[in-house]
């Protein structure tokens, strides 16, 4: 029996508005937990971590919160790390965005540990990609992409002792809709591989997946950052950061089903659900309902091969 371990970051330090620190909770009490436990996964709630307050202070040096951002950071390495030495699956439940640089250098470092090859799905309305010099806000939270390649502050790109932590080619953006003009020129440089919504619009979700899941295979630890932003408002309204024209619901789980067709998906990280911007924790059903179709659950009894 597989074990998930459920680990909370409470925190928006990295964001652009309060309230995403609410996100786990409101992941529980959106039953989490029981349809987990209903797919038949082991399930141990290793309860929220604890951090620094947010202090809701201008940004330094383009930066905001960097202090508090590199402690919940480190705090979440160290719990998926453990996780991951256990045998277990992490699932972190944020928070905002910037939680994914602990998550993801912890998972890194696991897969040079074990000789596996890293794939990162990051889903996600905006590419994650500023830098503090290039940012219109100072938002960690849209800098982790960057971070995670080695572009960022010190303190955030050394979880892993190994820099970077991912190389552009072992991550994958899906859904995006909104880059600022910095991060165009970064993602260039980079070289990195996004499907954006014109793609998908052009293509399919089906073609942008089949793309985004070229060459995984058994010695794959697969890796999906979700942010909630990446879905269209009209179904996913509590979010910090909403951005018109996502992913439909039916779009969404057609990702998550093709995600579970691979049997690989190894960690998982849930983020950016604001419960204090939502409609009767409506987003938060649907974060469940989302992750129930990455362990699985399906309409009908489906043979791959």
């Amino acid at each position: 029996m597989k074990t998930i371990s459920l680990i909370g970051a409470p925190t928006d330090v990295g964001a652009s508005v309060k309230g995403a620190g609410m996100g786990p909770d409101a992941l529980r009490v959106a039953g989490l937990v029981e349809a987990l436990q209903a797919r038949q996964l082991r399930v141990i709630d290793h309860g929220n971590l604890h951090g620094p307050a947010n202090p809701w202070q201008e940004p330094v040096n383009g930066l905001r919160h960097l202090e508090e951002a590199v402690a919940w950071n480190q705090g979440l390495f160290d719990a998926v790390d453990s996780a991951l030495s256990q045998g277990h699956m992490p699932m972190m439940m944020g928070g905002d965005h910037c939680l994914a640089i602990g998550s993801i250098s912890a998972v890194a470092k696991h897969c040079r540990k074990v000789g596996k090859k890293l794939r990162v799905l990051w889903f996600d309305a905006h590419a994650d990609s500023n830098l503090s010099s290039i940012s219109p806000t100072g938002n960690i939270h849209g800098m982790p992409v960057a971070c995670l390649m080695g572009h960022g502050p010190e303190q955030l790109i050394h979880y892993a002792g190994h820099t970077p932590a991912v190389k552009p080619d072992e991550i994958r953006l899906i859904g995006i809709r909104s880059v600022d003009e910095g991060e165009k020129r970064f993602i260039h440089e980079m070289g990195m591989q996004v499907y954006d919504m014109r793609y998908i619009d052009e293509y399919g979700m089906r073609a942008a997946m089949n793309a985004a899941l070229e060459g995984v295979d058994e010695n794959t630890h697969l890796h999906v950052s979700f942010d909630m932003d990446c879905l269209d408002p009209a179904i996913a309204p509590g979010v910090g950061t909403a951005v018109l024209g996502g992913p439909t619901y039916r779009e969404a789980q057609l990702c998550m089903e093709m995600v579970a067709d691979t049997g690989l998906l190894a960690s998982l990280d849930v983020v950016e659900l604001n419960p204090a911007l939502d409609i009767r924790n409506q987003t938060a059903v649907l974060a469940v309902d989302l992750i129930e179709s990455l362990f699985g659950k399906s309409t009908l009894v489906r043979i791959n091969g």
